[in-house]
């Protein structure tokens, strides 16, 4: 899935991505769609019922692992959609909603937890912080692969954008998106992110 992510955007840029069979497109959507499913309502914190660390980290992988996928199934599909000259019939609503759930749950509870303090819940019940004292002691080190996740959830978002500007969407959905693209203004430490929000939000008022 990760070849296919990159594969996608390379066939995108080249804008041939229209001269692939239509209904061998469609599958290849249908088959994504499972493949985002796999992980979009998935936690990736860490389970603190297993009875070792090693058990542990090796739960947080295996989560990760699918989570990732997940990712880059997102990025193919949405690579697909918002290549030149598509026919209608890879617009799948189903894929479009599952991409935004995916993308809405890991940027509400893997991302932001990781990138601002003042989104983390404490599993023991320790007491509150306040949001100045939370990101003092908050580590600017990340793990590798929360930060490629963190680039391919900036990609879809970008994507989006651009797929607003292509196909007309249902309310729900443009809810769902105008949402999604106004939280990050107040997370910290993801300028990235809000870069990509920014298009977001203008492709929604234009919308």
């Amino acid at each position: 899935l990760s070849e296919l992510g990159s594969e996608s955007a390379k066939i995108k840029a080249m804008g041939i991505m229209d001269k692939l069979s239509t209904d061998k497109t469609v599958k290849v959507l249908n088959i994504l769609e499972k493949n985002i499913q796999d992980g979009s309502k998935l936690s990736t914190l860490l389970n603190h019922n297993n009875d070792t660390e090693d058990e542990e980290r090796l739960w947080r992988d295996l989560i990760m692992e699918r989570v990732t996928k997940s990712a880059d199934a997102c990025l193919t599909a949405v690579n697909i959609m918002t290549s030149p000259n598509m026919p209608k019939a890879v617009y799948i609503e189903d894929v479009i909603e599952r991409v935004i759930q995916y993308t809405k749950f890991h940027l509400q509870n893997t991302l932001y937890p990781q990138y601002d303090p003042v989104y983390r819940v404490d599993p023991h019940g320790g007491g509150v912080l306040s949001s100045k004292a939370k990101r003092a002691k908050c580590s600017t080190h990340k793990q590798r692969v929360i930060v490629m996740l963190y680039n391919k959830v900036c990609d879809i978002v970008s994507s989006l954008s651009e797929l607003l500007e292509i196909q007309l969407l249902t309310d729900t959905t443009i809810l769902q998106v105008s949402s999604m693209g106004i939280t990050p203004f107040f997370v910290e430490n993801v300028s990235e992110l809000q870069l990509c929000a920014i298009k977001l939000v203008t492709a929604v008022s234009i919308f």
